[in-house]
């Protein structure tokens, strides 16, 4: 049985063209738990490192990392990031798309002179 997560592997027997990146993938051989610490903290933060090694020696980690983000996974390590790394990098995205308001940091509008409503 393949170790990857039983989400992963649902979803390459749904659409196996989709999916055939997460065959060469370096986490199907490792166990599953390893990309899924319980806590932010102490044994949790080291398991997350050693599961971002095996990431980051993956020759399909960019595109883990952007099926990661266009999944919205909110839990575990995929791509060689956490939950905390993924929701910066979709802020950015979102900052980028959005078109502004206003002014930006240290910029400010140029006033002209006002209209005259007197005229």
């Amino acid at each position: 049985m393949s170790a990857l997560p039983i989400t992963a592997q649902q979803d390459i027997a749904e659409d196996g063209d989709t999916w055939a990146w997460l065959r060469h993938a370096a986490c199907a051989d490792a166990d599953p738990e390893l990309f899924f610490p319980v806590g932010e903290k102490g044994p949790a933060v080291e398991q997350a490192e050693r599961a971002k090694q095996v990431c980051h020696a993956c020759p399909v980690e960019g595109e883990c990392l952007a099926w990661a983000l266009s999944a919205e996974r909110t839990t575990g390590v995929w791509g060689g990031t956490d939950e905390t790394e993924r929701r910066r990098l979709r802020r950015r995205a979102g900052r980028r798309r959005s078109p502004r308001s206003g002014p930006g940091r240290g910029e400010s509008r140029a006033r002209g002179p006002r209209p005259n409503s007197a005229s």
